[in-house]
């Protein structure tokens, strides 16, 4: 670089940063998704960053979104070298874009150190190579949760992700939201009905996904353009648009299973449907938090049985904020014997972007401070560092003001800073082991012995 050239500093499209503030309220919401997540015995792990991309292409996943050729080893002047390496094949390396398929990596990788059912939870930071815009990030932190078993999972693990999801939504209180449930059985068992074959039926689950996007009658068109004849397409528009009660739709599932021609795995889905349903019942989960929704298809290819999409109910325009489902051979994949798993994904960083500029979040103080001691006088501040030591062995947390300035510009910093109280120090009180108690919300000002002051802060705070 030449002296003198101005270095650009600000940060690369896509990759966001975080004020004080938004990082202590993400780390909040952290907070209560962790102790959720681990109320149901969900164990914390960590994968790369970087995966070896025929890793990340294991199941379908050729996307637009990776991003590819990332060599964590090599630098720039080395490039020789990088070059030699040829970066394909097995040396070919990635970022992650996703948590579900480094996660079977993971568990292949691990396989005799870990007990099955093995159910984890991961909170790590992923990348996607798509347009930045609003709301939509390069790279993001994703909270995840799958369940993992060898051979058999039963479906009751699917049914704890509704309960799980209204548990954190709800600690969170971000307003009514509704999970819909749906079953991928369901769909491709009804699309086997009507004489679609098996090389359209993906087609049809990623337009039926659309649904909400582009609307009933460009799903229409879409599916004709696939080879979908023109009644075929109304059926299925038909289709998943049955509405009603759950209990109404599981009915109106069952009749069409017994006299549609074909219907064994749609019978089949029908059953897995009916079962989660009872058991999200069982696990005490409002009526008006869930519903069948028979659009939902989550485009995925690994995703086989229930699948989930969660909408904050008045800001539908959101999208989901928070989805997932079961699959059978993602991790298969890896070691050639069936692996069912069902997880859920809460994208954290979108989530709070949108939540944020919907107005249905605030940002936390930039401070997790409590109480400021202020800075009265230089030669007091031997007291003012045991003062804000007896408050933080108390649990308060507390910053000390080391530079001395005017009172009232203390109280501004602190106030600025979203610290509700001040604690005032003078020669005076300090001889007399007291102190003033200054709360910044109500500019209300009291004197408390220093013994008592501990004990005075957390009962204001309360």
């Amino acid at each position: 670089m030449v002296k003198g050239d101005k270095i650009n500093f600000s940060t690369p499209s896509g990759f966001p940063e975080f004020l004080p503030s938004e990082k202590r309220l993400e780390l909040y919401l952290l907070d209560i998704i962790r102790r959720v997540f681990e109320s149901y015995g969900f164990t914390p792990i960590e994968t790369p960053a970087v995966e070896r991309l025929e890793v990340l292409q294991a199941k379908g996943n050729q996307g637009d979104n990776i991003i590819y050729g990332i060599n964590p080893i090599l630098p720039p002047n080395r490039q020789a070298e990088r070059d030699k390496s040829g970066e394909t094949g097995s040396e070919a390396r990635a970022l992650k874009f996703d948590q579900t398929v480094p996660l079977a990596a993971y568990i292949a990788r691990h396989l005799n150190k870990l007990t099955f059912p093995f159910a984890r939870y991961q909170t790590d930071v992923v990348f996607r190579g798509e347009r930045a815009k609003d709301g939509r990030f390069r790279q993001f932190r994703q909270c995840d949760i799958d369940v993992v078993a060898r051979r058999e999972l039963s479906l009751l693990y699917d049914a704890q992700m509704p309960a799980i999801i209204t548990e954190i939504f709800e600690a969170i209180n971000i307003g009514d939201f509704l999970i819909r449930i749906n079953n991928r059985k369901v769909l491709t068992g009804f699309f086997k009905s009507l004489g679609i074959t098996e090389n359209q039926i993906k087609s049809c689950i990623d337009i039926v996904d659309t649904l909400e996007k582009i609307g009933e009658s460009k799903v229409k068109q879409d599916l004709e353009k696939e080879g979908i004849a023109a009644e075929q397409a109304q059926k299925i528009i038909e289709f998943i648009k049955i509405d009603g009660s759950v209990d109404e739709i599981l009915d109106k599932l069952k009749h069409l299973a017994q006299n549609l021609p074909e219907t064994e795995q749609l019978s089949l889905g029908v059953s897995e449907l009916e079962t989660v349903i009872t058991g999200v019942r069982n696990l005490g989960v409002a009526e008006n938090r869930f519903c069948i929704d028979l659009s939902i298809a989550r485009g995925l290819d690994y995703y086989t049985g229930t699948v989930y999409e969660t909408t904050l109910l008045g800001h539908e325009a959101l999208g989901s904020i928070c989805s997932g489902g079961r699959y059978e051979e993602l991790v298969g994949v890896f070691l050639g014997e069936k692996m069912p798993g069902v997880g859920i994904s809460i994208g954290l960083t979108r989530l709070i972007s949108r939540l944020l500029k919907a107005g249905i979040l605030n940002t936390l103080a930039a401070t997790p401070a409590q109480v400021m001691v202020v800075n009265m006088q230089e030669d007091l501040i031997p007291t003012y560092l045991q003062v804000s030591q007896h408050l933080r062995q108390a649990g308060i947390n507390v910053t000390t003001n080391f530079d001395k300035r005017p009172l009232g510009k203390q109280f501004q910093l602190a106030d600025k800073q979203g610290i509700q109280f001040c604690v005032i120090i003078g020669s005076e009180e300090a001889a007399a082991q007291k102190s003033s108690l200054k709360d910044l919300k109500t500019g209300e000002q009291v004197e408390v012995l220093l013994e008592n002051l501990a004990e005075e802060v957390k009962r204001r705070l309360t």
